[in-house]
């Protein structure tokens, strides 16, 4: 009697316990943007130190300088195999700032700032995780190439920057469905310019329209175009979003090559009868100049090199401006390889998260089994996006690329390495994720002077960090 008097008070003790947490209200984490804040301004000061060194063009400014000084004075286009945004960005820091160092770099420098508040601010309404969220921020500061292209007049850190502010929107659309309308307008907007600024991102540009139709078309089937209720947007129409994420960043990347029929010498492109024939003739000679054939060049790389950190470039390593100097673009050694078996976890775990969730919405698991973590999604999330923009250089008809050209994938890469390292923390594995941590950061420090034009000790100061022959 008294082992089933307990059995019956353990029964009713387990009962009266889970009643308790179903009434319990919901944890809901704090907002981390000070913080993210703090790891902006944090950033920001790291970047500019010796942003005007070297005070001469290196690297592809050699490109992207002269275009800009030819938008300024209406000249006549340069380098046409591009978008014309960047180019324009980096115009309106030298109308500002003028013709000199400063002038190159400071939009540069602003828009590595947007990248990585945006990125962190994407974590955030992805996943409303504080640690997963801050991570993001930290691995992408300590992980090189944000910080190396926040500090030169190339193109990436425009399209990321604007990739980065379009993701944190629709991200947030999806968390706050009362502010959606404004936010995928300025998601439509950031889109075309991102695609105003290089065309790597295109891939990219479709797919928060597409998400939006595949959802919306899983929810409400053949009433999808007019209905309002259901996923991802509550109160939205598919037509509508069709106009922010389809509509809007077409006309916002056709307005970006304003200066074209401004130019003195606009050559063949708009003598066109109209601006959209000039746009159409115009493209068909970009497509040609980025498919064809071009001369190889000592610091070309693939994807595979990308992925295992394999090839490095020296943007610089001369004597210059007192001292021998150099920048080097490699990823952190640390977090760019442990974040591939992170890339893994985030697929599989976000995979399993969403066959769960079908499960629990067909009615085939039991309440206790419906909860899949707010993190899962965003796993899912940076997997896809990690393999969409690395998948595009796997196909892409260029005959030769860069390890420049894996700054975005990178940038998916260690968000999925914040999402694992808070997995970690959470397990109760404190000593792996924290070695992570404190490893990043040390790698930082330690590459910090090639990083930033810092002065070196000699020629062969480049030693100190070549760790492999490839990236000499």
């Amino acid at each position: 009697m008294a082992e089933g008097g307990r059995t019956a008070a353990c029964r009713w003790l387990r009962r009266r316990l889970s009643a308790a947490r179903m009434r319990a209200p919901p944890v809901h984490p704090r907002d981390p943007i000070g913080w993210s804040a703090i790891l902006v301004l944090a950033f920001l000061a790291l970047a500019a130190v010796r942003l005007t060194i070297p005070s001469e063009l290196f690297f592809d400014e050699v490109h992207y300088v002269p275009a800009a000084r030819a938008i300024l004075d209406l000249s006549a286009p340069r380098n046409v195999e591009h978008p014309p945004l960047g180019k324009e960005l980096i115009a309106l820091g030298m109308a500002l700032f003028g013709d000199q160092p400063l002038g190159w770099r400071i939009m540069p420098l602003l828009f590595g700032a947007l990248a990585l508040y945006s990125a962190m601010r994407a974590m955030w309404f992805a996943s409303c995780s504080r640690a997963a969220s801050l991570l993001t921020g930290f691995y992408l500061i300590t992980g090189f190439p944000l910080l190396v292209q926040a500090r030169i007049a190339m193109l990436d850190i425009f399209m990321v920057g604007l990739l980065m502010l379009a993701l944190w929107m629709c991200a947030a659309a999806v968390r706050e469905a009362e502010t959606a309308r404004w936010r995928l307008a300025v998601a439509g907007a950031a889109l075309g310019g991102a695609m105003a600024a290089k065309w790597n991102c295109v891939p990219l540009a479709v797919l928060p329209g597409l998400t939006f139709l595949a959802i919306r078309w899983w929810c409400a089937r053949g009433r999808c175009l007019w209905a309002r209720r259901g996923a991802p947007v509550p109160g939205m129409t598919l037509a509508e979003a069709f106009v922010w994420l389809g509509l809007l960043p077409l006309v916002v990347y056709a307005a970006a090559y304003w200066p074209f029929p401004l130019f003195a010498d606009g050559g063949p492109y708009f003598e066109e009868p109209s601006f959209l024939a000039g746009l159409v003739a115009l493209h068909e000679r970009m497509l040609a100049l980025q498919t064809g054939l071009l001369t190889s060049h000592p610091y070309q790389s693939t994807w595979p090199q990308w992925v295992l950190n394999w090839r490095a470039i020296w943007y610089l390593y001369e004597p210059i401006d007192g001292a021998q100097r150099g920048v080097l673009l490699v990823g952190n050694p640390l977090t760019m390889l442990a974040g591939l078996p992170a890339l893994a976890w985030c697929a599989w775990a976000g995979l399993r998260g969403f066959r769960r969730r079908a499960a629990a919405a067909a009615g085939a698991l039991d309440d206790g089994m419906r909860g899949t973590g707010p993190a899962r999604p965003a796993a899912l999330a940076v997997a896809l996006l990690y393999a969409v923009s690395l998948g595009m250089w796997i196909v892409a008809p260029k005959p030769v690329q860069f390890y420049y050209h894996y700054f975005l994938p990178s940038c998916f890469l260690l968000a999925a390495l914040a999402l694992a390292t808070e997995a970690l923390w959470k397990r109760g594995w404190r000593v792996p994720g924290g070695a992570l941590v404190l490893g990043s950061a040390a790698l930082f420090a330690w590459f910090y002077p090639i990083l930033t034009a810092a002065p070196l000790d000699g020629e062969l100061a480049f030693l100190h960090w070549s760790w492999l022959d490839s990236w000499r």
